[in-house]
């Protein structure tokens, strides 16, 4: 049996061929879109608005590790920890 019906491989192939000739939009900002997963991405989300065959979408693989400008988060409490430990070491010896 088919994963996807025949309306989303159209929709899926509009947002193609709009990417491919500069057309395609994205969000609210509407900047334009050069990433051809991108393309794929909106044009399955189209797809599943219209109600066509589609699988939904996996929720799970999100990263919530990242923050909300997408950069990693980085942890500053190794650096912290050598610093003191240098201080009392120090503090020792003398």
């Amino acid at each position: 049996m088919a994963r996807y019906g025949s309306k989303a491989h159209k929709e899926v192939g509009k947002a193609l061929h709009a990417e491919k000739r500069g057309k395609l939009k994205s969000g609210k900002a509407g900047k334009k879109v050069t990433s051809r997963k991108q393309a794929i991405a909106i044009g399955l989300s189209k797809a599943r608005k219209s109600g066509a065959k589609v699988p939904s979408r996996k929720i799970s693989s999100r990263k919530t590790s990242t923050r909300s400008n997408g950069r990693k988060s980085t942890t500053r409490k190794a650096s912290t920890r050598k610093s003191t430990r240098s201080r009392s070491s120090s503090r020792r010896s003398s």
